[in-house]
């Protein structure tokens, strides 16, 4: 749908040719863009809450670059996850010179994360839902600085607590009262997973646990993490998929919007 379809669809609702309610069926179904390399959907936040962000593993930095634009354009900002340093410097610093100054592009390298016009982090508040992000250990920071920043695209307040897993538990308590005060936790762990079991028997809130590829041997890559995170015995407890801190976030982002 472009910016004239848009106006007839307007003028039919003021002259009573349409609904309001029949329009509405029609937007939330509508528009796609369609490039050369993907077909965009720009209403997705209208149908589902969330606006369509870009994964970025397996496509090309030029695709990624034009996906950033369009999606800009659209909603005035825009995210790209699994983005590399080689293709994010590419972006960054093209060949035919640097991008402009206000082209609001941050590279955030931990998280492997582009966006465009990231809006500024959200300090948690008493009266305002958040999420505590947890790792059990240093090593799962990627995948939780790629939920933290999810969240932060999305507008949601929320806290980072780090490397407090059962190899040392006493580490844990000091952050408790914060914790259970949470609306949801993501739980972020490698190893044999135990963290998110163990926090899921102390807190009230939702749990969303993120299995790491973080491991020696018989970890296999995070299956064995996976696997122990959905055989817990703790109730309220959710899992995705390897490594998806993105995942993860749009769980929790969710959760908060039904608040």
């Amino acid at each position: 749908m472009n910016r004239a379809d848009l106006q007839t669809l307007l003028t039919q609702i003021a002259n009573g040719k349409r609904s309001p309610e029949d329009a509405l069926e029609i937007l939330a179904t509508l528009p796609l863009q369609e490039l050369s390399h993907s077909t965009l959907d720009l209403h997705r936040e209208l149908r589902t809450g969330t606006p369509e962000v870009i994964f970025g593993e397996n496509k090309t930095a030029d695709q990624i670059a034009d996906n950033l634009l369009r999606l800009n354009q659209a909603h005035g900002k825009a995210l790209a996850t699994r983005v590399s340093s080689r293709k994010a410097r590419h972006i960054l610093n093209p060949k035919d010179g640097p991008p402009a100054p206000d082209s609001g592009l941050s590279y955030h390298r931990s998280a492997r994360i582009l966006a465009r016009n990231l809006p500024d982090k959200i300090a948690p508040s008493e009266d305002k839902p958040f999420v505590s992000i947890v790792t059990a250990g240093t090593s799962d920071l990627t995948v939780a600085e790629e939920a933290a920043l999810t969240l932060q695209y999305l507008e949601h307040p929320f806290i980072q607590i780090t490397d407090i897993g059962v190899a040392g538990l006493h580490r844990l308590f000091p952050h408790l009262e914060t914790l259970r005060r949470s609306t949801a936790i993501i739980a972020v762990a490698g190893m044999e997973g135990a963290l998110p079991s163990v926090l899921a028997g102390l807190v009230p809130c939702p749990l969303i646990a993120v299995p790491t590829s973080v491991g020696y041997g018989t970890a296999r890559n995070g299956e064995t993490t996976l696997h122990a995170m959905l055989t817990s015995c703790a109730s309220g407890l959710a899992v995705v998929n390897i490594d998806n801190g993105f995942g993860a976030a749009l769980f929790a982002h969710k959760l908060l919007s039904q608040i």
